[in-house]
């Protein structure tokens, strides 16, 4: 080899390129990696979806409401003979009347289910409410008067969103007298799911209704407040729940033994009239149970529904712990092939590029091998088995690439620090960017110290003089 080819061969410059490349090529790998994260967590809510398709999906609870047919006149337009011609006809109309107050408790009392190697937390949950009904005294500044109600058809509504969860039945009083409950015809906040009972009520005075019933879901537990003051008080045994919707608790206790929570939502907190013609529509909540906001609803448009959230959230949700720690994949690859380099420029170790790409391949196994043992064994567990299995690997062939136990148990120890700080940081969410950039900032500052009295531009012709 000509001195010209052995100065080109042992190159700062040129090893840390080649160094540079393949560590760009090992890029592809990782997203492929990560695009088999989002596959793996997709066929994991297809599974959760088949097994709540039997039980329920998450629920909404609303009600009661008081419905009240009423007539009215109203004034139609119709072309005749190419003529616009108006007429007074009488219709009917239904007067959707919230109660004064409600006060809610619910119990829910959690159970997971598993198919094959995926699981889905499901919840039976016992509601039971008092609710007190009157009408205002200025009814007719609402624009209708109480002579156009029609009492003998008076419905009392409760709904459920998923009327399959409603496996118990349910039960409606007023003022202390037990009523017919019927299927069907729930509040517009339920997409008219759920029961109904006829109510026999004039509208005289005031109407007290105690309602109760058993109700399945999945995930999340929904109640639309309506009313002048609505109070909730929601209890679990499960121990990570997510508090969200339209409102968040006035209390809320959460220990290894389950969660209590507290709303108290007022009516001027609603916007929304004591009487109404319109019912609002259901509160958006999506697959997995999470609320989404929209448009607040406002008197004469009837919307969507506000509703307060109760989740039932998986303690550890591996999907999104193996994707954060897919995007520190490159830090992994850089650090080691940094120590690699260092060996190679300055300690006269000679690492080929094949052997710089089988390193950087065990490290991106790494994380396959994290997902496939987290879905079977849990986070934490794929993580010290699969972390100790790349770290063992690449400590034997390091002291077989850089001819040295001493150096191969430093890129051990490189390791096991790098994977104890990734640990650290997804454990850490919230102050994972501080904690992060600070020890990137620590590394380089090291980095820096071990070179500054390196001649980089003779490190090559040091060793072709010594040749």
């Amino acid at each position: 080899m000509s001195e010209e080819d052995l100065r080109k061969d042992r190159s700062p410059g040129l090893k840390l390129l080649f160094a540079a490349l393949i560590g760009l090529a090992l890029m592809i790998p990782l997203l492929l990696v990560y695009a088999l994260v989002y596959d793996r967590q997709d066929q994991s809510n297809t599974a959760q979806a088949s097994i709540n398709a039997g039980w329920g999906g998450p629920q909404v609870v609303a009600g009661p409401v008081l419905v009240v047919p009423y007539r009215t006149a109203e004034t139609q337009n119709q072309v005749i003979d190419g003529q616009t011609v108006s007429r007074t006809v009488e219709v009917e109309r239904e007067l959707f009347v919230s109660p004064v107050e409600n006060r809610v408790e619910t119990n829910v009392v959690p159970q997971e289910r598993r198919k094959s190697i995926y699981r889905t937390v499901l919840y039976e949950a016992a509601v039971k409410g008092a609710a007190r009904f009157a009408l205002p005294g200025d009814l007719p500044r609402f624009g209708v008067k109480p002579g156009q109600l029609i009492w003998e058809r008076a419905e009392l509504r409760v709904g459920a969103s998923d009327a399959r969860g409603l496996t118990r039945g349910g039960t409606i009083t007023a003022n202390g007298k037990p009523l017919a409950v019927e299927p069907g015809k729930g509040p517009g906040a339920t997409g008219g799911q759920g029961f109904f009972a006829f109510v026999p009520w004039d509208g005289a005075g005031t109407l007290a209704v105690a309602y109760e019933f058993g109700l399945r879901g999945s995930r999340s537990l929904s109640l639309v407040p309506r009313g002048g003051q609505t109070r909730w008080h929601v209890a679990s045994s499960w121990p990570s729940p997510s508090f969200g919707g339209g409102f968040l608790p006035e209390r809320r206790t959460v220990s290894g033994k389950g969660f209590g929570a507290d709303y108290t939502i007022d009516k001027l907190a609603l916007g929304q009239a004591p009487v109404s013609a319109d019912d609002p529509g259901p509160p958006v909540i999506d697959a997995t149970g999470t609320y989404m906001p929209g448009p607040i609803v406002t008197d004469g448009a009837p919307g969507q529904s506000l509703a307060v959230t109760v989740g039932l959230v998986e303690p550890v949700d591996l999907y999104s712990k193996v994707n954060r720690s897919v995007k520190y994949g490159f830090l992994f690859i850089g650090f080691t092939f940094l120590a690699f380099l260092l060996f190679d420029v300055v300690g006269g170790a000679r690492v080929a590029p094949a052997e710089y790409l089988l390193t950087g391949a065990g490290l991106v196994l790494f994380f396959v091998l994290l997902l496939a043992f987290a879905e079977v064994i849990g986070f934490t567990g794929a993580y010290l088995l699969a972390g100790g299995a790349i770290i063992g690997l690449l400590t034997a062939y390091s002291a077989a690439v850089l001819k040295s136990w001493k150096r191969a148990g430093f890129i051990g120890a490189l390791l096991v620090g790098l994977y104890a700080v990734l640990f650290v940081l997804l454990n850490l969410e919230a102050l994972s960017l501080l904690i992060g950039s600070v020890l990137l900032f620590v590394a380089l500052a090291g980095v820096m110290y071990a070179t500054r009295n390196i001649d980089w531009s003779n490190v090559g012709r040091r060793e072709i003089a010594a040749n």
